[in-house]
């Protein structure tokens, strides 16, 4: 069984930092992906950045230049530092962990975080 736990939601104002950590525990094999999406009020869950093994971090373009990805392998963790938010970033944040060689992939989902962008 795999669990993924996240911390560090929160209330914060227009411009200031927030970062969220997931630490993902149980029967780990070979980590093919971990990060984070995304899900607003009536709208559907979103990507927002993910480190994927052999590939280039991605990142959503509406967070490209604000939030830094970065993810430990020996610890199992994933972390999103959040810098200038913004009040459309207001969401709950979702720890994604994508286990596997070359196929098939099986995913994990956290419970999920609450940011809120508010002054």
């Amino acid at each position: 069984q795999v669990q993924l736990v996240e911390s560090g939601g929160g209330l914060v104002q227009p411009g200031k930092s927030l970062r969220l950590s997931c630490t993902a525990s149980g029967t780990i094999g070979n980590i093919y992906a971990m990060g984070w999406y995304r899900q607003a009020p009536g709208k559907q869950r979103e990507l927002v950045a993910t480190i994927t093994t052999g590939r280039p971090t991605n990142y959503a373009d509406a967070v490209k230049g604000r939030f830094t990805i970065s993810r430990n392998n020996a610890k199992n963790t994933v972390d999103l530092q959040m810098n200038s938010l913004k009040p459309e970033d207001t969401a709950v944040y979702y720890c994604y962990l994508s286990l596997g060689y070359s196929g098939p992939y099986f995913d994990y989902w956290g419970q999920g975080t609450q940011v809120t962008v508010s002054s």
